[in-house]
């Protein structure tokens, strides 16, 4: 089983458009939050087909069934997509609510580097 990471969870400023309303983004590398963020929004931890091999999952993304990852997303185990968060040293992006309120599906996988330098490289993963 994939060790938890009680991670620093940060409250950031949105870089989106919708920050301007005042909609704010997180960062966080815990599990359980992410886990619970992303299947409170019917989303599922996938890879991109055709990434990876029988010893790695690949890239990572997150699955929200309805949308564009239809037929280039795979399901992959909760525990598969948080040893390869783990070893690739990521953090999770996301945005709780929408600047008028809904229930947000932002998300985007970054380098841990990145969001602690105030970077914007990572792996994308944006389902709204």
């Amino acid at each position: 089983m994939a060790t938890k990471s009680k991670g620093a969870s940060v409250k950031t400023q949105s870089k989106s458009k919708a920050s301007k309303a005042g909609a704010e983004s997180n960062v966080t590398t815990d599990h359980e939050e992410i886990q619970g963020w992303v299947e409170e929004r019917g989303g599922k931890p996938a890879t991109v087909k055709r990434t990876g091999d029988h010893e790695d999952p690949g890239i990572l993304r997150i699955d929200f069934p309805g949308y564009s990852g239809e037929d280039s997303l795979e399901e992959i185990s909760w525990e598969e997509f948080f040893e390869k968060f783990e070893e690739k040293k990521l953090a999770f992006l996301f945005q709780d609510e929408t600047a008028d309120g809904k229930q947000s599906r932002f998300n985007k996988l970054v380098s841990r580097d990145s969001e602690q330098h105030g970077g914007k490289r990572g792996t994308r993963s944006e389902s709204n």
